[in-house]
């Protein structure tokens, strides 16, 4: 099967990308990780304006009712430009659970709201053993926690160390059920299918900035008399790096283009592994070619190193994914057998 974005996808990404170049977004990054979210929100109220937060959301419910692959190319700019906030839960998880309950009440409620930027959601999945943390808990108007067939509404407690600065985590304790039954246990499953696709998309942008940067510090830097970027070993591992970022793209458009059939579980998976492999392996040749510069903090691509380490496993541990790989492949080889 051949598949290329259309030329009105390839517009849209483009007018976010000019849309976050244009908003300093490293300095709202840098805000939002010390406490001030003003500049980041004013960055998300124009991402709202361009339409990404609502692609996701019926029309219904003031969005645009967007198929999946619209919210893959969303994401991997938001990626790009490494945008803080809980943009994930907002405009891909909170959005997917709450219009797959048969009530309608909260997805009217709450998800306009997130269309249009006034307000932002952030979603917790219940872990007893590691304690339920939610992102931006302290800034969202919306904090939910899912847990089994429960779905309920929560408030923030503590401070949680993150990776990166940026990615404020916060332990939640539950407060009232907002929904409850199998159906919401079915909706929690495509939220957290939702989010992981977004999630992808998202490392998958970050790679791609990661890889801009490296190639252009080699064609700054010098050694011995030339840039770096003229030394075979330096072009070599930038190559592999681009291989696997297009080797991972197709993986990521598929799991978009079968978010409705039943391999969801399976091929949002596959993009997931792929997606931060791809980009950790770009996080780790950019720091290669800019030296010790990019440990500092004071440089942005720091901003993009620490992103991608954190959102590896932010939905989901590449050990979770595969496993649910390995359940699927495994399933099916016993109905081949029966």
């Amino acid at each position: 099967m051949r598949f290329a974005l259309s030329p009105e996808q390839v517009d849209f990404g483009t007018s976010l990308r000019k849309l976050l170049d244009a908003g300093r977004t490293p300095a709202a990054v840098r805000s939002w990780a010390s406490g001030d979210p003003q500049p980041g929100r004013g960055l998300i109220r124009q991402l709202a304006g361009a339409g990404a937060l609502g692609l996701a959301i019926e029309e219904r419910h003031g969005g645009m009712g967007a198929e999946p692959i619209d919210l893959v190319v969303a994401f991997q700019e938001i990626g790009r430009a490494a945008a803080p906030g809980p943009l994930v839960a907002t405009a891909a998880a909170i959005p997917a659970l709450l219009q797959a309950l048969p009530d309608t009440a909260l997805a009217a409620r709450w998800l306009p709201g997130f269309a249009d930027g006034a307000a932002l959601g952030t979603l917790a999945f219940a872990s007893p053993a590691h304690g339920t943390v939610a992102l931006d808990a302290d800034v969202a108007e919306v904090v939910l926690i899912a847990d089994g067939d429960q779905l309920r509404t929560a408030h923030r407690t503590e401070l949680v160390r993150s990776v990166d600065p940026a990615r404020r985590l916060f332990t939640v304790e539950a407060d009232a059920v907002v929904a409850e039954g199998d159906h919401v246990r079915d909706a929690i499953a495509a939220a957290f299918d939702a989010g992981a696709l977004a999630n992808a998309a998202q490392l998958l942008g970050a790679g791609r900035a990661l890889l801009a940067a490296a190639t252009e510090y080699a064609k700054q830097r010098k050694q011995f008399g030339k840039p770096i970027g003229e030394f075979q070993a330096v072009k070599q591992k930038l190559a592999d790096v681009l291989i696997g970022l297009d080797l991972a793209e197709p993986l990521l458009y598929r799991a978009a283009l079968t978010m409705g059939d039943t391999t969801r579980g399976r091929d949002v998976s596959a993009a997931v592994i792929a997606c931060g492999d791809a980009a950790y392996r770009s996080a780790r040749a950019a720091l290669q070619v800019h030296g010790a510069i990019g440990y500092t903090a004071e440089y942005d691509l720091s901003l993009w190193l620490t992103r991608v380490t954190a959102l590896r496993s932010a939905w989901g541990t590449p050990d979770l994914h595969r496993a649910r790989i390995a359940a699927t492949l495994r399933d099916r080889d016993l109905r081949g057998s029966a």
